[in-house]
């Protein structure tokens, strides 16, 4: 329905316009729908699906029509348009209970869900909090089935140890003392990612551990960007060494790369200690976790992530800490720095959550899918 990230388009969160610089379609036949676009990425509203969705599916005689959740009306047109075309549908989102909650119409918009999901046949769940929140929707276990979130986890892993060898260098150009630990936050410099509890968290960690030289790299843009310079001492700025600035010396060091992408984000899993994600309830997932896990890199995050459950408590309890409590993320900072989890562990976790088995879930689910069909239609299986 949409080519976004193939071409270069503004993306409202990060404030600029990007497309990714890896091949995202080759070896896949795709054709991209004729729909209709709005001027914002982050509507409801930004794609709407034309006339003739229902007869293109009958036309190809598509079995099942997979859609990647409800966040804009055209995956709400296609359900529809599926079940009169007599086509199964699936459907993998990644709401949760707690990204789900609050909102004045709550109850209205929980009617409206409940209705969307009674016409798909097969709901993939990416984790644990996402296969609880089908549940207290309502969803029969039965319709549930297994589809992990993850990234391409062997090439994490093949870049960051390719990066490896440079990881002196990248920190050094970087402006990262060579001695200090610094702590990664990566993604878009936004409200909901809370970038102002880690530097709180930082100021007090700095007075716990006196002799431990603590550093900040910032990697990514957004509406918070001038703010938290600020609030730093900053020490690199996109290609720019700064001075030591004395009136900055109670501030913690930082350094702010900007945008990376695809291709580059690798250098900062090398050149970090650990990544923090402080997010609140609306970071449904955070595949940054993933990414940074497959390159052997340690997370903390806040319990208000949808991966925590997954990816991180199931590990190492003590680097979850209660969203916006400060002094919980400290303590969970303070563990990462005394008794750092081995690249080893991090990497044998976060294999459980592959494309593989996802590859699993859909063939299983598809040819089951076509035995029903089959038994429907008096024809014998194959």
């Amino acid at each position: 329905m949409s080519d976004q990230g193939l071409e270069a388009r503004f993306d409202p969160g990060f404030g600029k316009s990007l497309s990714w610089d890896i091949d995202l379609l080759g070896g896949y036949e795709c054709e991209f729908l004729d729909t209709y676009r709005g001027p914002r990425l982050d509507s409801f509203w930004s794609l709407r699906l034309k006339r003739g969705f229902g007869r293109a599916l009958r036309r190809m005689g598509a079995d099942v029509l997979w859609i990647q959740g409800w966040q804009v009306v055209a995956y709400w047109q296609a359900v529809f348009e599926a079940r009169k075309a007599g086509t199964e549908v699936w459907v993998r989102g990644d709401t949760n209970a707690r990204s789900n909650a609050g909102g004045i119409g709550r109850r209205f918009k929980r009617k409206l869900l409940r209705e969307l999901l009674g016409r798909v046949d097969r709901l993939l769940y990416v984790g644990v909090a996402n296969q609880r929140f089908y549940l207290e929707q309502g969803v029969d276990s039965e319709r549930l089935a297994p589809a992990p979130h993850c990234v391409d986890n062997a090439r994490f892993a093949a870049a960051a140890a390719a990066v490896g060898p440079e990881r002196c260098r990248i920190r050094e150009e970087w402006g990262i003392p060579a001695a200090a630990f610094c702590f990664l936050f990566a993604g878009k410099f936004l409200a909901k990612k809370r970038p102002f509890d880690l530097l709180e968290a930082i100021r007090g960690l700095q007075h716990a551990l006196q002799g431990k030289q603590i550093h900040l790299l910032w990697v990514g843009m957004g509406e918070l960007d001038g703010e938290l310079r600020k609030a730093c001492d900053v020490r690199f700025d996109g290609g720019t060494k700064q001075p030591i600035n004395a009136s900055r010396r109670s501030r913690p060091t930082a350094s702010f790369v900007g945008f990376l992408n695809q291709s580059e984000i690798s250098r900062a899993y090398v050149a970090a200690d650990c990544l923090v994600l402080p997010s609140d309830e609306k970071e449904t997932w955070g595949l940054v976790v993933n990414e940074a896990m497959a390159s052997g890199l340690p997370c903390i995050v806040s319990n208000a992530c949808g991966c925590r459950e997954d990816l991180v408590e199931s590990i190492r309890p003590d680097l979850c800490y209660p969203a916006g409590d400060i002094m919980a993320l400290e303590r969970a900072m303070a563990a990462a720095i005394t008794h750092t989890p081995a690249p080893e562990l991090l990497r044998a976790h976060i294999s459980q959550y592959d494309v593989t088995q996802t590859i699993d879930t859909v063939e299983a689910l598809y040819f089951e899918s076509l035995r029903r069909a089959a038994a429907k239609s008096g024809v014998a299986e194959q």
